[in-house]
């Protein structure tokens, strides 16, 4: 996760290119006007210059539950933990950990092909426990970007004592809020994603990660499914 995520990037630029701007649709709070395709370029632009850098962050989802993202640079790696599950990304290995009934297991697979960075098969898992990923994010923003009857509009705020913009938008009859901090960390999050409601705040961001981060949960038992090397 932490080298440049092609998905990001290809997906934002096609934003830009195609769309066509013919009114402002956000409002900061000296009231100075915010083009769409400007916006979705600025927050697109900074979760994607996020996936290159080294950081923590800790969560508070819905219903009090808590959730954690690391990841490095050097070595690329990352880890996103929940209550009851982990999933860590390295260059080496693609670990599944799950507990139920106070017993957490752990399966070790082959490296996904992107080298250290989750898939977009990964990041849909992750999306499945209730996390929040930067490419869904980014998915809501250019379908509310597209949508000629959409209404976004941009603030700032501070979470976790980090600066962020948020965007509130409405289409449709659907709205969601989202906010990405100054570093591009997803700052919060409210709405839905894949039908199913969705929240997620920032409580802690850091620069300086733990190694202890990407290895498997104290206890856990671990099945390693890789191909011994011959």
């Amino acid at each position: 996760m932490p080298a440049p995520s092609t998905t990001l990037r290809v997906l934002a630029a096609s934003v830009i290119a195609s769309l066509t701007v013919t009114g402002c649709q956000a409002l900061d709070d000296a009231g100075q006007a915010l083009g769409r395709a400007d916006l979705v370029n600025d927050l697109a632009a900074r979760m994607d210059r996020a996936l290159e850098q080294t950081w923590a962050a800790d969560y508070q989802l819905a219903g009090g539950r808590t959730a954690s993202i690391a990841q490095t640079r050097d070595p690329l790696q990352s880890a996103y933990s929940w209550p009851d599950g982990k999933i860590v990304v390295t260059q080496q290995a693609l670990t599944r950990c799950e507990t139920a009934t106070g017993h957490t297991s752990c399966t070790v697979l082959p490296p996904v092909l992107t080298a250290g960075r989750p898939s977009v098969i990964v990041y849909t898992e992750i999306g499945r426990h209730g996390l929040v990923t930067p490419p869904a994010v980014i998915r809501l923003l250019t379908d509310a970007a597209l949508d000629p009857a959409a209404t976004i509009m941009q603030s700032d705020t501070t979470l976790a004592g980090h600066h962020a913009t948020c965007v509130d938008v409405t289409r449709s009859g659907d709205s969601f809020t989202a906010c990405v901090t100054t570093e591009g960390v997803l700052g919060s999050f409210t709405g839905t994603l894949d039908g199913k409601p969705a929240e997620a705040a920032l409580s802690r961001y850091t620069e300086t990660v733990d190694p202890a981060a990407f290895d498997v949960p104290p206890g856990a038992g671990v099945v390693d499914r890789r191909s011994p090397t011959p």
